[in-house]
């Protein structure tokens, strides 16, 4: 099964950026879309943004024009930058295939507050 390893979170003010790394155990990424989650307390886990083989993205209304999803398919890699960012952005992010077929890895925390 492959595993799927989160980084990059942590504590900003509102209006700051960080990015978000995703690392893939296996080549999954090649053969599928690939999609950043988030999970606010208390409220179920949402699709932020996704990101197909062929490098086509989609995002939630929510964060259109403050993130970006890309992806390194020779790296196994996705990432997320998010700018401009929120206190309603706060959550624990994941990342998964879309739909989500793999184990959900252990996310990282975001915390947006000043």
């Amino acid at each position: 099964q492959a595993q799927l390893v989160v980084s990059g979170g942590g504590l900003v003010q509102p209006g700051g950026s960080l990015r978000l790394s995703c690392a893939a155990s296996v080549s999954i990424f090649r053969l599928k879309t690939m999609g950043w989650y988030r999970q606010a307390p208390g409220k179920q886990r949402d699709l932020v943004a996704h990101i197909t083989i062929s490098g086509i993205t989609n995002y939630a209304d929510s964060v259109k024009g403050r993130f970006t999803i890309s992806r390194d398919n020779a790296k196994n890699m996705v990432y997320l930058q998010m700018n401009s960012l929120k206190p309603e952005d706060t959550a624990v992010y994941y990342c998964n295939t879309l739909p989500a077929d793999l184990l959900w890895g252990q996310g990282t925390q975001v915390s947006v507050t000043s």
